[in-house]
């Protein structure tokens, strides 16, 4: 069955949101021809969260699957014991299986908030390279070539730093762009780090006398910090499971030359009111706060509802205008007597870690009973009532020590 895209459908699903297209006008050529392509999205589950910076690609996904074509999602449990080295001044941790099965899960039902998992073709990596054996991997090595992959820009900041670059690092691209002989890609979706091993999968494919796949990367999104990509580990995330309150006042914090592109690429919101708003900001007809809040609204209802959404924003309201507590402080029982401060957060769950508490801490962003806690060694005597803050928002009570 051809698969009709109107011309504007077409454009938008080839810009909005999209980096580079290699090569875009084969791509488009088959996507005018009505043709139903295999697009392959390939992730390491080496962490249970998706935050905003995630559903970039996810959502692009989104648009070809509404449009008829077929999505096939690749669960690397294989490649993931070994650790993908785009963009890490350092080797990985490897996983354990259950480790990774664990992670997979909760990711699985995040994404399922973007795209229809029913509808996708789900593959785990591990089907072919568990079975396949040592010869097929000896196959697999002919396809590439040491020069080329040293030649990618984190391999030579290691090597310039004289840090180690595991064998297994250097066959990871390999083993990724199998993956898309194995489930004959027509197009690979991904963001722009990873545009050495999709285009690996390209030369792979040519390897294997296979047609090469399309790429198509997508740009990767600022943190609120507004400076670096998003990650949990440099703190400056949104994550999907936030609660409604947490994602809104975070949004919030954005800074004001993020807003339109937060607009297009997280947001189902038109192109044309997107162009007037940023018309609108650039003529001070429209004050940044006020496009915040819309922004805001948007993205809570997109994972939350729009009646949770119209909440988030009345809370955020009634807490930085009127400058009140929230009207619902979550408390926690604590036996013990007395905790490390970067224990008290974790199990408060105001810190995902410790390494984050300390953070939070050396950043200035914990009081305890209104006063600013900055040592982050500090042994805390538990008392009934104590009032624990991280930031302007997340609090937690001790209901009973």
């Amino acid at each position: 069955m051809k698969i009709k895209t109107s011309s504007q459908k077409l454009e938008e699903l080839l810009t909005r949101g999209v980096e580079e297209i290699i090569n875009k006008e084969h791509l488009k050529k088959r996507l005018l021809t009505g043709e139903k392509l295999r697009i392959k999205f390939g992730i390491d589950p080496t962490a249970p969260d998706i935050h905003l910076g995630h559903t970039v690609p996810l959502r692009k996904l989104k648009q070809f699957q509404e449009l008829g074509h077929k999505i096939v999602l690749i669960i690397g449990d294989f490649t993931a014991q070994i650790g993908d080295p785009s963009g890490r001044a350092e080797a990985r941790k490897p996983l354990s299986k259950k480790e990774i099965v664990n992670n997979f899960k909760k990711y699985l039902f995040q994404a399922g908030k973007i795209i229809d998992i029913n509808k996708t073709e789900i593959h785990y990596n591990s089907e072919w390279f568990e079975k396949e054996g040592t010869i097929r991997l000896l196959e697999l090595s002919r396809a590439g070539s040491i020069q080329q992959i040293l030649r990618r820009a984190d391999f030579q900041k290691r090597i310039a730093e004289g840090r180690d670059i595991s064998l297994l690092e250097i066959l990871y691209p390999l083993f990724q762009a199998y993956d898309s002989v194995k489930v004959k890609s027509d197009l690979e979706v991904g963001g722009t780090d990873q545009k050495f091993n999709l285009l690996m999968g390209r030369r792979v494919q040519r390897h294997y006398q296979m047609p090469e796949q399309d790429i198509m990367l997508t740009p990767l999104l600022e943190g609120i910090d507004g400076v670096r990509k998003m990650s949990k580990s440099y703190g400056n995330y949104i994550a999907l499971d936030e609660t409604p309150n947490i994602m809104f006042e975070k949004i919030m914090r954005l800074p004001d030359n993020l807003i339109i592109k937060y607009f297009l690429i997280c947001t189902d919101k038109s192109e044309n009111e997107i162009k007037k708003i940023k018309t609108g900001i650039e003529r001070n007809q429209i004050n940044p706060r006020d496009a915040k809040i819309e922004l805001a609204k948007e993205i809570v209802t997109l994972y939350h509802g729009e009646k949770t959404a119209q909440k988030s924003e009345k809370e955020f309201n009634r807490i930085f205008k009127e400058k009140e507590l929230p009207t619902k402080i979550p408390a926690i029982t604590i036996k013990e007597k007395s905790l490390n401060i970067l224990d008290l957060l974790v199990k408060t769950k105001l810190a995902s870690s410790k390494s984050e508490a300390r953070r939070l801490i050396e950043q200035g962003g914990v009081r305890i009973n209104g006063e600013v806690q900055k040592d982050w060694k500090k042994q805390i005597e538990i008392k009934k009532g104590m009032m624990i803050q991280v930031g302007k928002r997340k609090f937690s009570s001790i209901y009973q020590s």
